[in-house]
């Protein structure tokens, strides 16, 4: 079958290969499901891949295939798997266990270990293919009603687990009703995180470099959220136009940021930290008036990476709400697709060059002729009307 791969480690080695067909027997016990590849995103992690900067391929192999944002349909499953069936759809979880305690109790975005094992970036080969096997535990149903938008799903898991990772943090408080939020960023994540805060009723504001109008402001103009252009207003002048935040979520890859987020923080307010930046960069920061106001406002700063199946569950519940409550918002995220595995370079062009694309990806097979399983025509069928 045809998959998109690079060698790791080579600058520009993104092509198109024949490898070999994925066998339900791969996966031991009878957990095994084959799923048809229909549509996967791609971001700044495959960015940096394609750079040379990242990845490994898996032992064996001096190639990797790419792409971590999957979404699929299942074609057959192994005797012991009993939560899906052929027609289903599903995404599939990016982390695979490694040795630690917290792997083995299904929290490998938490492990302490170096090395992680993810699909389509490190050492486990991704979903940018015809069809891949996995295992049903690492495998996320998606209602037939969420197809459309289905390949979101990876991005708003690692938005949704920051968000509820400042919540469990918060528990400490006994009581905690934050009331406003800062995004920085307003690329995919940015975008959830603004969606997902809008949706448990805080008032939201956005902060990014690009100056309205664009197509980020209008979208989150539509679901009640703020815009600020970086280049007009500073981050300190926010501040002291609307007060400082109780959640702030940083992920605009831009390491300062993230000391001036320290800065823009209430009393008992949280920021997490959701880019990951490389590079030696160097800022002059006031670290004693960082230092004490966290101390005596009694802060938080976490980051968070990954997302665990559990994530990836609430965030189709979130999905859904968000289908509800604003529909038709989510597919306008969808800004860049590209048809066929053959049009790999077409994806890349517009991954690396296009400004202001929200999400790029690829349609490996379309999505018209994915059919929703018998249990989901089912549920159709006994809607009331």
């Amino acid at each position: 079958m045809k998959a998109v791969a690079v060698f790791p480690g080579r600058a520009g080695s993104v092509h198109l290969r024949e490898v070999p067909e994925p066998s339900l027997d791969a996966i031991d016990g009878g957990r095994g499901v084959l799923v048809e590849v229909l549509r996967v995103g791609v971001d700044g992690t495959d960015k940096e891949i394609h750079a040379g900067e990242y990845g490994a391929a898996p032992p064996g192999d001096d190639y990797l295939i790419v792409g971590h944002e999957s979404f699929g349909r299942v074609l057959a499953v192994g005797p012991a798997v009993w939560e899906l069936a052929p027609g289903d759809f599903v995404v599939a979880t990016v982390r695979r266990p490694g040795a630690s305690l917290l792997d083995r109790i299904g929290l490998q975005d938490m492990t302490p270990e170096d090395s992680y094992l993810e699909r389509g970036i490190n050492l486990r080969h991704g979903f940018l293919c015809e069809r891949y096997v996995e295992s049903a535990e690492f495998l996320i149903p998606v209602p037939a009603r969420l197809a459309e938008v289905g390949v979101l799903l990876e991005p708003a898991s690692v938005v949704v687990k920051a968000i509820e990772q400042a919540f469990e943090i918060q528990r400490r408080l006994r009581v905690w009703q934050p009331k406003r939020a800062l995004v920085l960023g307003a690329s995919t994540l940015g975008l959830l995180a603004a969606l997902f805060l809008r949706l448990r009723g805080l008032a939201v504001v956005a902060m990014a470099q690009t100056l309205p109008p664009s197509l980020s402001s209008e979208l989150l103009a539509a679901i009640g959220v703020r815009y600020v252009s970086g280049r007009q207003t500073s981050l300190s002048s926010l501040v002291s136009e609307v007060g400082p935040f109780d959640f702030i979520l940083e992920g605009t890859g831009h390491s300062p940021m993230v000391f001036e987020a320290m800065q823009a923080l209430a009393k008992n307010g949280v920021l997490a930290m959701v880019s990951i930046t490389g590079g030696e960069t160097r800022v002059e920061v006031p670290a004693d008036r960082i230092n004490q106001a966290f101390v005596l406002g009694n802060k938080v700063a976490f980051g968070s990476v990954n997302a665990s199946r559990a994530d990836f569950e609430s965030a189709v519940a979130g999905l859904a709400q968000a289908e509800l409550a604003y529909p038709g918002w989510l597919a306008r995220l969808l800004t860049h697709p590209v048809a066929g595995l053959e049009s790999f370079q077409e994806l890349v062009r517009l991954l690396t060059e296009v400004k202001g694309a929200i999400k790029v990806f690829c349609e490996v097979a379309p999505l018209a002729e994915a059919k929703p399983s018998a249990r989901a025509s089912i549920e159709t069928v006994n809607e009331p009307a």
